[in-house]
């Protein structure tokens, strides 16, 4: 994805299409506009990325680095002054919920129906893991993808949820690992690239 996006593609969804697959096979749908040369030589190095992660002796199972404690211990002030928003704290746990707004089927939806950009914190301070959903207009999808890839989040799954809504929302799904304060930033980050 972060070679599709360095390369000028646009990446449109990245979903699975089995369950028990041993290695894991995800889909990812890529876009792009420009004369067949710029789009052959960005498919290349992207397809050249893949085999790259393919030459890898041991893939990844997991973020690596400092493991997460097993009792969180993740305070909500830091966060909340980093993100400006008040989160809700729970057994050493921090949530924040950015709600946007749609219609479907002539009723307006919002946080109360899962139309919400989402982070929940755990871990500790130095070591924390964040997991969570952008809910992004289309025209926003791309900028949140390389803010977020830029800061090492992975992105775990781009569709929609909903038929019909106005405006058209899609989600992301993310998982990052790191000192918390440099994960709140990086949402942040992520999250000012969107219309408000």
């Amino acid at each position: 994805m972060t070679a599709a996006l360095a390369n000028g593609l646009a990446v449109t969804a990245l979903h699975n299409h089995f369950a028990f697959d041993h290695p894991r096979i995800l889909f990812m749908h890529i876009d792009g506009t420009g004369t067949t040369e710029r789009l052959a030589t960005a498919i290349r190095k992207t397809l050249d990325a893949v085999q790259q992660v393919r030459r890898t002796p041991s893939p990844a199972e997991s973020f690596g680095g400092p493991a997460i404690p097993d009792t969180s211990t993740i305070e909500p002030k830091p966060l909340e002054a980093i993100l400006g928003r008040t989160g809700q704290a729970k057994n050493g746990m921090v949530k924040f919920v950015f709600e946007r707004k749609t219609t479907m089927h002539g009723a307006e939806m919002g946080a109360t129906m899962g139309v919400s950009t989402w982070a929940v914190f755990a871990g500790s301070p130095e070591s924390a893991v964040v997991d969570g959903d952008f809910a992004m207009l289309e025209t926003e999808v791309q900028g949140v993808l390389k803010a977020l890839r830029a800061a090492g989040i992975h992105i775990v799954a781009l569709h929609s949820h909903m038929l019909h809504e106005q405006p058209r929302i899609l989600f992301l799904h993310y998982w990052g690992k790191g000192p918390e304060e440099g994960l709140a930033r990086a949402l942040k980050k992520a999250m000012a690239t969107q219309r408000k």
